[in-house]
């Protein structure tokens, strides 16, 4: 009972926008990440011929990735969650027929990764869409992407249907509600209309591409990914309890509508308070039928909620902002670290959905320091991981159903919310930095040998 399943997948996740770099190369288009070259809290810049941004170069894994997957090799992957860049298979979003060599990029990354036995879980839409969609569209604000969307994700898996069994539709779709430009392509201030609107646009979509799925690839399994922002009350006082639902009820919405195929009561209430009124048609609500087969998240840190505006003071991490836990400590990004969160929210899931759970992003950003020989030792980064998986250890004991674990950034990347690379995850060391200088030289960090020693052991060499 200490060691983790023997089908239990062990890996690391990355995003096509924070590593391939490689931003106009082999007819790919403009996409939002590349008009939010300094991530997603940043401007929209209008790009000019001869510009360059780190976004552009991060880390050249588009080059690269024959040298970083034999490092994940090394460590013993057994999966890596990566996403599909859209603009390298429609450049604009709206092409009749795709683009070819962007097929064919994605047919060589696969075929590497078949050659070392790690099963890849892509991911359609990863903080990143045309931005010719949002230019010539308004983005997700119009019902028209549903059927652009699906076109790309069903030209993906009848390409990669022999390759590829494990899919995601849109990743963290609940972060739309913090970062509307970046998760939904709608531009300005939008009120809570649009986003809505928008947020049912994709939600639709993500269920015909579950449906798409299921008809295209018999065997694969398709799944959603929210951002888990689990909260705490600050208090006991059932104001603060009441506070604490109602504030992850606001993320809970998206997996409740993804696995039960309807809108929630306390959604309807919400709308009909704020006076929102969406447009929801017959096939939409036929559509959402459709239920995901497996629910993934990101966990980085838990926070609380409270009915007193004048305790309401929040600390931003990921994408939230949450009031701090004055239990916990916190990284030096702020972000508090709380790994019986994990554990709690696991639990949470499972009995919400009866659905396997897939812990797709985990992961702790700091200053590594390169010391003499190449050598990085991050034990700060051994024990935040390690805490986390006796976490999923213990809640695999309770009864969860938990498919699998791929570790945020396995190899450094460029952040996603400020575009910095001084803030690294991976267990694989990458020379370069914020203004572009750096050999792009990889070289392992104590945490690399530490997590190869996990994934041999299945979890025996942990430490309580």
């Amino acid at each position: 009972m200490d060691l983790f399943p023997r089908n239990f997948l062990w890996g690391g996740a990355i995003a096509a926008n924070q590593v391939e770099g490689a931003w106009r190369e082999d007819g790919k288009g403009v996409s939002t990440s590349d008009m939010q070259p300094q991530g997603v809290f940043g401007p929209v810049v209008e790009r000019q011929p001869g510009d360059s941004y780190i976004k552009d170069i991060a880390i050249d894994f588009y080059h690269r990735y024959p040298q970083d997957i034999a490092l994940f090799a090394e460590m013993g992957f057994t999966c890596l969650r990566l996403s599909i860049a859209w603009t390298r298979i429609f450049p604009d979003g709206d092409e009749e027929q795709p683009n070819e060599a962007g097929l064919a990029y994605y047919d060589r990354l696969l075929d590497e990764l078949a050659r070392y036995g790690i099963q890849p879980l892509i991911t359609l839409s990863h903080y990143d869409m045309p931005w010719a969609l949002v230019k010539n569209y308004g983005g997700w604000g119009n019902r028209q992407l549903i059927a652009l969307f699906e076109r790309y994700a069903r030209t993906l898996f009848i390409r990669y249907q022999q390759k590829v069994k494990l899919w995601l539709t849109f990743n963290e779709i609940n972060m739309s509600l913090h970062a509307p430009l970046t998760g939904l392509g709608l531009e300005g201030q939008p009120d809570k209309t649009a986003v809505y609107q928008a947020i049912h646009h994709q939600m639709v979509a993500s269920a015909r591409a579950v449906k798409a799925c299921h008809e295209i690839i018999p065997d694969g399994r398709i799944g959603n990914m929210l951002l888990g922002g689990l909260t705490y009350p600050l208090s006991a006082k059932p104001d603060d309890v009441l506070a604490a639902l109602q504030e992850n009820r606001r993320w809970l919405f998206f997996g409740d509508v993804q696995v039960r195929g309807r809108y929630p009561g306390y959604m309807l209430r919400y709308f009909r308070e704020q006076g929102i009124r969406l447009h929801i048609t017959e096939e939409d609500n036929a559509a959402l039928q459709h239920s995901v087969d497996f629910i993934s998240f990101s966990y980085y840190m838990s926070g609380c909620a409270t009915a007193d505006k004048k305790k309401a003071q929040t600390l931003r991490g990921n994408i939230l902002s949450m009031i701090p836990n004055p239990h916990l400590t916190s990284s030096e990004w702020g972000w508090q670290i709380d790994p019986i969160g994990l554990r709690i929210l696991l639990n949470m899931l499972w009995d919400r959905y009866q659905k396997p759970l897939f812990i797709v992003e985990n992961g702790l950003g700091a200053r590594d320091k390169l010391e003499a020989g190449n050598v990085i030792n991050d034990d700060y980064r051994i024990r935040y991981l390690n805490d986390h998986l006796i976490q999923i250890r213990e809640a695999l004991q309770d009864g969860v159903e938990v498919m699998g674990y791929t570790s945020w950034g396995p190899v450094d990347l460029v952040s996603a919310s400020k575009a910095e690379f001084s803030k690294r995850y991976g267990f694989i060391y990458v020379d370069q930095n914020e203004q572009g200088n750096g050999s792009l030289e990889r070289y392992r960090k104590k945490s690399f040998h530490w997590y190869r020693d996990v994934i041999s052991s299945r979890g025996a060499t942990l430490q309580r």
